[in-house]
């Protein structure tokens, strides 16, 4: 009995291998790239690529685990979702007022701890703020909120 449950699990998953979903393609950043057009201290731009770029830019890199189906299923929903609230690939097509806004949640989440996620930041330990580096970007994005 227990054979025939084993075995049922390893079919189901690798059934469900069929169905990895598909990765949005890596696109080079252009001059519309926040960064390109922010310029932020080298400290900040290191932050922000290693932080914010996976989920909210053009510029994925997909980790290994994301062609198990059922991880690549919430990672790219996770994705999709993050550009939808803020894709810094698309920062100079922004008007001057949802940048204003945009910076404005950016150091909001920031500073209340919801970015990054806690899911993402169990993962990638490099992307687990300390309180320095969450004042600095807190600090930053409101620099760039009152810009605009």
């Amino acid at each position: 009995m227990k054979y025939k449950i084993g075995l049922g699990v390893v079919l189901i998953f690798a059934i469900t291998q069929l169905f990895v979903a598909e990765k949005t393609p890596f696109i080079e950043p252009s001059e519309n790239d926040f960064i390109a057009i922010e310029q932020p201290e080298e400290k900040v731009e290191l932050m922000l690529k290693t932080i914010c770029y996976d989920c909210h830019s053009n510029q994925i890199d997909y980790p290994w685990y994301t062609d198990i189906a059922v991880v690549s299923w919430w990672t790219q929903d996770h994705i999709n979702e993050g550009r939808e609230h803020l894709n810094f690939s698309e920062w100079g097509n922004y008007s001057g007022e949802k940048k204003e806004h945009k910076a404005e949640e950016a150091w909001e989440e920031i500073e209340e701890g919801e970015m990054p996620l806690e899911s993402y930041t169990l993962i990638h330990r490099d992307a687990d703020l300390s309180d320095e580096e969450r004042e600095l970007l807190v600090e930053y994005f409101k620099g760039i909120e009152g810009k605009y």
